[in-house]
């Protein structure tokens, strides 16, 4: 039988479990409201904050331009970016339209011509036979083969109108991206401060260690790679066009894509080399075609070491399974972003697990003496 003591003992640790209950209770709803009502700024306020960190050194060449004026620097570096983004945007959407209905037209009309299929199509694992079948039935007449493919097409023509509708969505997040940034930026002083003292209070006296290595993966991140892929984009636009490629936009899109995964853009680009040999009447620009289209894959042996320098240098697989489960999740512009918070992950629990880098050399060698 407990005494009168050891019941007060009791009833004093249950109103303390209770009120530990109560306020994690309160707690919790406030943390999972602001949640939800903050979850469709999520996307463009982490990807303003990543574009805030990897643009920082254009913005300061801006602001010193400008005689250090900070106000006047961020708004020029929105109205610049915005522009960045937009006009190619803008340009590529029209011809992604105009080669849309192109194709559409000398499909229906019968003038879009298709080369024969090589015979060792045959032989692909699966769908060597039926691929070898329906590429040979479209090179000797296409208007017959696009009626039999009819509900096929259509299926794919509204898998293609879901994927451009979220490219309008990863638009419009990045231009508010963009407004994001620039204003992270002319507050980036206390922005710094809030960013180390939070960390601090997180994981101690490693936090504003951590915050910038964070900062170094970031930069090296979205110069070695998404500006990468980038270049590449444009560069094989600026080939398509030369070339009379219809639907541009696409296929440059689609050079982004496969070159953010960390695979040959001419897996793209050789394709349709191969088609502007068949149906393009000048042999030097389907040649000068093949040849840029060559350069652009391989630009990736230089562009990565000139824009990585010493950055933080992290595995393919990580960018690789960044890029895929980012699209998986949030569209186009988990694309870009999945690749960026993996590789601070991986960057981050690398360095605890090892403790280079949070600690200087020093006191690792004062504390082994001490030892």
């Amino acid at each position: 039988m407990s005494t009168p003591q050891e019941s007060s003992k009791n009833q004093q640790y249950l109103n303390i479990v209770l009120d530990i209950a109560i306020r994690i209770t309160v707690i919790a709803v406030i943390v999972i409201s602001c949640l939800k009502i903050f979850s469709p700024f999520l996307l463009a306020v982490v990807w303003g904050i990543i574009m805030a960190i990897a643009l920082y050194p254009v913005f300061l060449g801006i602001k010193r331009s400008v005689g250090q004026r900070n106000r006047l620097a961020g708004s020029l570096f929105i109205l610049i970016s915005l522009a960045v983004v937009l006009v190619p945007t803008v340009l590529l959407t029209e011809s992604l339209v105009d080669g849309s209905v192109e194709l559409v037209h000398r499909v229906e009309s019968g003038t879009l011509v298709i080369p024969p299929p090589p015979e060792n199509v045959q032989t692909w694992p699966v769908i060597g036979e039926s691929t070898y079948k329906t590429w040979l039935s479209a090179s000797n007449d296409m208007r017959a083969t696009a009626a039999k493919l009819a509900p096929q097409l259509a299926e794919l023509g509204a898998k293609l109108a879901s994927a451009l509708a979220g490219v309008g969505g990863a638009v419009v997040h990045t231009v508010f991206a963009l407004i994001i940034a620039g204003i992270l930026m002319m507050t980036s002083q206390g922005g710094s401060r809030a960013a180390h003292a939070i960390a601090r209070r997180l994981a101690g006296e490693h936090g504003p260690a951590m915050v910038d290595l964070a900062s170094d993966t970031i930069r090296s991140v979205v110069k070695g790679v998404i500006l990468v892929a980038l270049i590449q984009g444009l560069m094989s636009a600026v080939g398509l066009w030369v070339a009379g490629v219809p639907g541009v936009g696409l296929w440059a899109l689609l050079v982004m894509v496969v070159a953010v995964i960390q695979l040959p853009p001419i897996l793209i680009l050789g394709p349709i080399a191969i088609w502007v040999f068949s149906a393009n009447d000048s042999t030097a620009i389907a040649v000068g075609f093949l040849i840029w289209s060559l350069i652009v894959s391989g630009s990736d042996s230089f562009l990565k070491p000139m824009f990585l320098g010493r950055g933080v240098r992290v595995p393919m697989l990580v960018i690789l399974i960044g890029a895929i489960g980012g699209m998986l999740q949030a569209g186009v512009l988990g694309l870009f972003i999945g690749p960026v918070i993996l590789s601070i992950g991986y960057t981050l629990f690398t360095a605890w697990v090892a403790e280079e880098g949070l600690i200087p050399k020093s006191q690792t060698t004062a504390a082994d003496a001490g030892d």
